[in-house]
């Protein structure tokens, strides 16, 4: 789940953004490299060690979480987003707010997640900042998500 491409992103270009290529490309280099276990998350870590300050204290307190909640839960990057996943299915997923040059970051949960509520529920969720609140209604959510 990528942003769609702003006006002031895809002016005279017709085209995607440099951003969305970007992510692109790196979506092809993590098909190519196809990493696994401790080397994945490795790169996961690296990845939110690179992101600015707000984008990485969302994403360190997500990855703790998770951890927290499934310790031998699988991750990499997907994107370049940290996703986490349940078997081979990627379960949730962060898209840093500085990614798309966006005021916030997504929150994100593909079909895999058990979020199931009628015949219409939220899939994703903006974040600005980490704190005791956010970080209990994301435990919430992942533990739905992946039916604990």
């Amino acid at each position: 789940m990528c942003a769609m491409p702003t006006k002031k992103d895809a002016e005279g270009s017709g085209g995607f953004s440099a951003a969305e290529k970007k992510a692109m490309r790196e979506r092809a280099a993590e098909l190519k490299a196809a990493k696994k276990g401790e080397e994945a998350e490795k790169e996961v870590l690296a990845r939110i060690a690179e992101m600015d300050a707000g984008d990485q204290r969302i994403a360190e307190g997500l990855h703790a979480v998770v951890k927290e909640l499934i310790p031998d839960v699988a991750c990499k990057t997907w994107y370049g987003f940290p996703a986490y996943l349940r078997g081979k299915d990627i379960v949730v997923f962060l898209q840093p707010a500085a990614k798309f040059g966006t005021r916030y970051a997504t929150l994100g949960f593909n079909d895999a997640a058990a979020l199931d509520d009628g015949d219409l529920w939220p899939s994703a969720y903006a974040i600005t900042t980490w704190n005791d609140a956010v970080a209990n209604d994301v435990r919430a959510l992942v533990k739905r998500a992946f039916g604990l």
